[in-house]
């Protein structure tokens, strides 16, 4: 078979892309494989630039070491931020203070399940309900966040996943089907904090088996809305 989809950078993609196009079309001429084409969809991702928004480069001494920041950070920190920057495709500038809105997030993810002395938080519970309007927001947030991931818009999946889980927070009661479901919409961009609660939630298989969330049309629908 031929791969669904290959993302690359445009600055190392022609090399690439000729050498893997010419080989194929000499396996298809020769019968070995069955598509003319080697790749369905190509996408070229855009270049991460230095806080200056000039090209990282050592002689200007503007490029940004990933190792020193998932030491301060952590690996999860480091991958939402680079996907939250903005539009995949686009050129986007470094700014190290960002971060740490990340950071925050993944905090309060954290915090979401487990309490100060490191067990589960009470209000889970497969006895408790979510109010509407939060089981609204979480409905549109499994749906926005499933067509987001399908168009390569991590961006604002994330923005997604910082108002539901704003909303989470607040609640006096959490299903644990809720939570499950917040977790494993976040689970692809940050799967070492996601795996961890998975597991303290009691899995024994790993969260990246766990399936993906649906959600109810019905509930999208909002009680009240307001016109200016």
């Amino acid at each position: 078979g031929t791969p669904d989809l290959y993302i690359g950078g445009a600055e190392h993609a022609v090399l690439h892309l000729l050498y893997a196009r010419f080989w194929h079309h000499v396996l298809h001429d020769i019968g070995v494989v069955s598509q003319p084409e080697p790749f369905h969809k190509l996408f070229h991702q855009g270049i991460i630039l230095g806080e200056d928004g000039e090209k990282m480069s050592k002689s200007r001494g503007n490029v940004v070491n990933p190792e020193t920041i998932i030491e301060a950070h952590g690996a999860d920190a480091l991958r939402l931020y680079l996907m939250f920057l903005g539009p995949l495709e686009a050129m986007k500038p470094w700014n190290t203070k960002g971060i740490e809105g990340i950071a925050r997030f993944l905090r309060k993810a954290w915090r979401l399940v487990i309490d100060e002395n490191g067990g589960i938080q009470q209000k889970i519970s497969p006895e408790a309900t979510l109010d509407r309007e939060t089981e609204r927001v979480l409905h549109a947030t499994i749906r926005k966040v499933t067509e987001d991931y399908e168009a390569l818009a991590f961006n604002t999946a994330i923005s997604q996943m910082m108002i539901c889980l704003n909303h989470l927070a607040k609640a006096n009661g959490l299903p644990r089907e809720t939570v499950q479901d917040f977790l494993r919409l976040l689970a692809p961009l940050a799967p070492h904090i996601t795996e961890e609660l998975w597991q303290r939630l009691g899995h024994e298989q790993s969260i990246a088996l766990a399936g993906w969330p649906g959600f109810d049309p019905a509930k999208l629908v909002e009680d009240s809305i307001k016109i200016v």
